[in-house]
């Protein structure tokens, strides 16, 4: 990398590596790491959880040896967290990495997260666990899709950014709305993050579309040999199908196998066109954002 991430941290601003999945952020970020003395603080919704190993791309004994990490293996694989308690155990995370004469390196693609940490969040009313039981229970007994199915009705934005079996974030977009009268997606668009809680920079890997979807590929192969398909079964019969991480990119696909909805030689097509899907969705909202670009030899661009 030139300068400017190296400047972006001496000036005392909270470098961000945010770049789609596969893109390489997490080279990145340890390349940065190791030069500036920093830490990396994970942004991901999938790596916090433990048991959720293979298929979240947590890092590895060797990448832990170039530089520590946190908010990785935090919670258990059916604790509930959002973007609010990201954002506190992450300050906590910073003020630590801080107090360490270390740098912080925040590192991730939960876009959602990196903004209520950044930029913070919109003015919403406070929960009801009433309502949250009841939606719940709905849950439980039509099945998450039948909630996400209501969500639409009153806030198809936020239903087209949910998936049915994210039942945390469905069940709050719905009481939202059920509380205040107005869509989550329109207090969202009209705060637009413009709160901020830290001076930063971010940064992410710029790959072509072609280079990206070979990566993607390469990756989801690497991980079903290396065991994906065996911790999402011991996942399973140890009753976590129902978990919020369950539910993401990939881990949905390989649950479906296992249910026998999936054949096994549709598997990686599967998991490659869900992946090309969200990084699609993520390079969307980079377009929105002030990021610099780097290319794949680390270089600014």
């Amino acid at each position: 990398m030139r300068d400017a991430t190296r400047e972006a941290a001496d000036s005392g601003k909270l470098v961000a590596l945010v770049g789609p999945t596969a893109s390489g952020k997490t080279e990145a970020a340890l390349r940065l790491a190791e030069r500036i003395g920093g830490e990396i603080v994970s942004v991901d919704s999938v790596q916090v959880y433990r048991a959720f190993d293979v298929g979240s791309g947590k890092p590895t004994a060797a990448e832990l040896q170039r530089a520590p990490h946190h908010l990785v293996s935090i919670l258990a694989p059916d604790e509930a967290i959002d973007a609010a308690g990201f954002a506190k155990v992450a300050d906590a995370a910073i003020a630590g990495v801080r107090a360490r004469g270390k740098v912080p390196v925040l590192c991730g693609g939960t876009f959602l997260w990196a903004k209520a940490l950044l930029q913070g969040l919109v003015e919403a009313p406070r929960g009801s666990d009433d309502i949250r039981a009841r939606h719940r229970a709905i849950a439980d007994r039509d099945g998450r899709a039948a909630l996400h199915a209501r969500l639409r009705e009153v806030d198809a934005a936020s239903a087209d950014r949910l998936h049915p079996n994210d039942l945390l974030r469905v069940s709050r977009a719905l009481e939202v709305f059920e509380l205040g009268g107005a869509p989550l997606s329109a207090l969202q668009a009209g705060h637009a993050f413009q709160s901020p809680r830290y001076d930063a920079a971010l940064f992410a890997v710029r790959r072509s579309p072609e280079a990206l979807t070979a990566r993607i590929e390469d990756r989801a192969r690497a991980w079903l040999e290396q065991g994906w398909i065996e911790e999402v079964r011991a996942l399973l019969e140890q009753g976590h199908g129902t978990s919020r991480a369950m539910g993401s990119v990939g881990y949905r696909e390989v649950a479906a196998f296992l249910r026998g909805e999936l054949p096994r030689d549709a598997l990686l097509g599967a998991i490659v066109r869900s992946t090309r899907i969200f990084a699609r969705r993520q390079r969307t909202w980079l377009n929105h954002e002030p990021v610099t670009w780097i290319d794949e030899a680390g270089a600014s661009l």
